[in-house]
C-alpha cells in the first residue's frame, strides 16, 4: 500500500544543490522516498526495519562501487 505523498514533510540532503534530489518523508512507522523532479509520482514506501537496514548499509559503506 502506498500512502499519499501530498502534504508530507519531505526532507532532502543539505548537499543537494539542484532539483534532482531524492526526498524522504516519515509517516508513522513508514518511510516514503520520491524523486524531487517528479513529486506527483507515487513514492516508494519502506517499513521502519527496511529503512534502518538501508541507513546502516549506507553508513557501513555497503554500497561503494569503488
Amino acid at each position: 500500500m502506498t500512502m499519499s505523498a501530498e502534504s508530507r514533510d519531505w526532507r532532502r540532503s543539505s548537499k543537494c544543490g539542484s532539483n534532482t534530489c531524492i526526498e524522504v518523508a516519515q509517516v508513522g512507522d513508514r518511510f516514503l522516498v520520491r524523486d524531487s523532479k517528479n513529486p506527483g509520482i507515487a513514492p516508494l514506501e519502506f517499513t521502519k526495519a527496511e529503512w534502518e537496514a538501508f541507513v546502516a548499509g549506507v553508513k557501513g559503506d555497503d554500497f561503494s562501487f569503488a
